[in-house]
């Protein structure tokens, strides 16, 4: 599928970049951020699949954190669990937030209809250290593709130990964070085990029709008091 551009916005971390294919049939959207894939329209399956699989560590997932916007997959599948009832959406770039705002990203107002739904503006580093101790029951970080695929250089600091204490801080007693990477990440999960005390790696197939590929999530649980 051919793709054009169909809007741009540049801050002082590079460029973001929304093109649409211009293929006859349903109109098919892809985002780049800094010349880099993110993710597209067309194959939606891994970032649903972060949300089913975080969700069902917990019985009562109520306060969810989705770190990055992106297409609004994750958060979508995060609202479609009756047992949300709140989701913040914690998004860089505010471009692409007004784009699915304003329709330029057209299922994009249909989805941040949901009164449970929050999106605030912000690096997800300084949301998270600005927010009230036990805020959260679960925390998705799904900020890029990885440690290994960072879109963003700054983006190294979410991976590491001090974050990841705050997040751990965040989480309610037996809250889990749950985090995406397109890699498998060993230095990652020893970082979640030396903050957390355990971590767990799993690796999941993805079949994108054409191909098969894998994706690994790393999931770590602040203990219970």
């Amino acid at each position: 599928m051919e793709y054009v551009e169909i809007a741009r916005a540049e801050s002082e971390r590079g460029e973001t970049v929304l093109r649409a294919g211009n293929d006859e049939g349903p109109r098919a959207f892809e985002l780049r951020v800094n010349g880099i894939f993110v993710m597209d329209t067309v194959e939606t399956s891994t970032e649903r699949a972060l949300a089913r699989q975080a969700l069902k560590l917990l019985e009562e997932p109520q306060r969810v954190l989705v770190g990055g916007l992106g297409l609004g997959f994750t958060m979508h599948e995060v609202l479609a669990d009756p047992r949300v009832e709140e989701c913040t959406v914690i998004e860089i770039e505010p471009a692409l937030v007004g784009w699915m705002r304003d329709g330029t990203i057209p299922h994009g107002p249909r989805m941040l209809a949901d009164d449970r739904l929050r999106i605030v503006v912000a690096d997800v580093a300084k949301a998270l250290a600005e927010a009230p101790e036990a805020t959260y029951d679960l925390v998705l970080l799904d900020v890029d593709n990885g440690p290994g695929y960072l879109v963003y250089d700054a983006n190294a600091a979410i991976y590491r130990e001090p974050f990841l204490d705050t997040c751990r801080r965040a989480l309610e007693p037996g809250g889990a964070l749950v985090i995406w990477s397109a890699d498998e990440a060993p230095e990652l999960e020893e970082s979640l085990r030396s903050v957390f005390g355990r971590a767990r790696a799993s690796l999941h197939d993805v079949d994108l029709g054409d191909r098969s590929e894998q994706y690994w999530l790393y999931v770590a649980r602040r203990a219970s008091s």
